[in-house]
C-alpha cells in the first residue's frame, strides 16, 4: 500500500518533483491529509495533480461506527485491506485524550488483555496509526491549528515496541512543525517490557511519557501474567527504564492491573515498592476490566493496596478506566465488532 500520510513534509516535497510538480505542492497535499479530505474533497490542487496520486491512498483509516458511552467515544476504524481495529477518545478537563493502535491484534498474549485474543495479524504503518489522529479529529470537528485532541497515548491494540520503526516514524509525525505539532510531554507509549527496544527508543526518541505495563513485581507470577517476563526478567526490565529515565529526565509510570488473588496481596504491595523505591517513577493502579473470554476478576482489595503503597512512600494513584460501558477500557480493545458487522 502507498499511504501518503506515511510521508513527511519533505518526502512529499521528494514526491512533487518526481511527479514534475511545484514544491509548494507539497504542503498544500499535507494540510489537506491532516484534515482528513480525500481527493474528492480536496479542492486546491489542480486536477492534473490528483490523476497523478490517483494510485495512492490519501485516508487509510475510515471510522466505520462511533459508540458513545458516558465518558468516551469508541471508534470501529475500517482500514483499506478490510482490517479492523478500535480506538476510543475520551474527554478530561483538560482536553480530549486519544487512544490509538498500533497494530492488528497483538501476539504478546497478556492474560489480561482481548487484544492479544486472536493474535497478531500485522503492523500497522505509521501513515495508518496518524490516520486514527486524523479521522477523530475530523469527527470533533477540529483542524490542523485548532486541533481537538490534545493528548495520545499509544495503548490500544498492539505492542507499540514490537512494531518500532512504524511507531518511531509515526512520533516524528505527529511531533512535527510542518503538522499536529504535539508536544512530546502529551504522547504517553505504554510497553509490555521489550527491554531491548525501550533502551532504542531513549536513543531515538527520549522525552515521550514511557509506561510500563508491570501488574507484578514477582518474576514467577508476572511470567504467568505476561510471557513477555520470560524473555525479558524483571531485573533487565529495570535496567531499561532507568536507561530512559536518564536519558528523558522524565519519570516513569508503571501501570499495574490488580486482579483477585493473583497480585493484590500484601506481599504483592511489598514487592512492588522494592523494585520501583529507587527509581523516578509513578504507580497507577487500574481496576482489572471485564473481558468474557477470561476467567479473572477484579481485586476487591483496590484501596487497601493503594493505601499500603501510600504508607510505604510510593507515589500512587488508582486510575479512573474511563469506556468501560463501551468495551473501550484498558484491556478490553479488540478486532472485534460490538455490533453487526462490517457490511451494515
Amino acid at each position: 500500500m502507498n499511504i501518503l500520510l506515511d510521508y513527511s513534509l519533505q518526502e512529499l516535497q521528494e514526491l512533487m518533483q518526481s511527479l514534475n510538480e511545484p514544491k509548494y505542492r507539497a504542503k498544500q497535499l499535507l494540510n489537506s491529509l491532516l484534515l482528513g479530505q480525500d481527493t474528492a474533497e480536496n479542492t486546491t490542487l489542480p486536477k492534473l495533480l490528483k490523476e497523478k496520486l490517483q494510485d495512492y491512498i490519501w485516508q487509510p483509516i475510515k471510522i466505520h461506527r462511533a459508540y458513545e458511552g458516558k465518558d468516551a467515544v469508541k471508534f470501529l476504524y475500517k482500514l483499506v485491506d478490510n482490517n479492523i481495529i478500535e480506538g476510543i477518545v475520551m474527554n478530561h478537563k483538560y482536553g480530549y485524550t486519544l487512544c490509538v493502535s498500533t497494530q492488528v491484534g497483538c501476539r504478546m498474549g497478556c492474560k489480561f488483555c482481548a487484544s492479544t485474543l486472536d493474535g497478531l495479524s500485522r503492523n500497522l504503518s505509521a501513515g495508518e496509526i496518524l490516520g486514527q489522529v486524523v479521522a477523530v479529529n475530523k469527527y470533533l470537528q477540529g483542524n490542523i491549528e485548532n486541533r481537538k485532541i490534545t493528548n495520545i497515548v499509544l495503548m490500544g491494540s498492539g505492542e507499540p515496541l514490537d512494531n518500532y520503526e512504524n511507531v518511531l516514524k509515526f512520533l516524528q509525525l505527529i511531533t512535527s512543525k510542518d503538522g499536529f505539532n504535539f508536544s512530546k510531554r502529551n504522547i504517553s507509549l505504554s510497553t509490555c517490557g521489550l527491554a531491548d527496544k525501550i533502551e532504542k527508543l531513549a536513543d531515538d526518541f527520549p522525552g515521550i511519557i514511557l509506561t510500563i505495563s508491570l501488574h507484578s513485581a514477582n518474576q514467577a507470577n508476572r511470567e504467568q501474567i505476561m510471557p513477555v517476563a520470560k524473555l525479558f526478567d524483571l531485573d533487565r526490565l529495570i535496567k531499561s527504564v532507568q536507561y530512559y529515565a536518564q536519558k528523558s529526565g522524565r519519570r516513569v509510570i508503571f501501570e499495574y492491573t490488580l486482579i483477585d488473588g493473583v497480585n493484590d496481596s500484601v506481599e504483592d504491595a511489598l514487592s512492588l515498592r522494592n523494585l520501583t523505591q529507587n527509581l523516578m517513577c509513578h504507580i497507577n493502579l487500574i481496576p482489572l476490566n471485564y473481558v468474557k473470554e477470561r476467567d479473572l476478576k477484579t481485586s476487591k482489595n483496590i484501596y487497601a493496596f493503594e493505601k499500603k503503597l501510600k504508607d510505604l512512600g510510593c507515589s500512587v494513584t488508582i486510575r479512573n478506566s474511563l469506556g468501560s460501558d463501551i468495551e473501550g477500557a484498558c484491556g478490553q480493545l479488540r478486532r472485534k465488532v460490538l455490533q453487526g458487522d462490517l457490511d451494515e
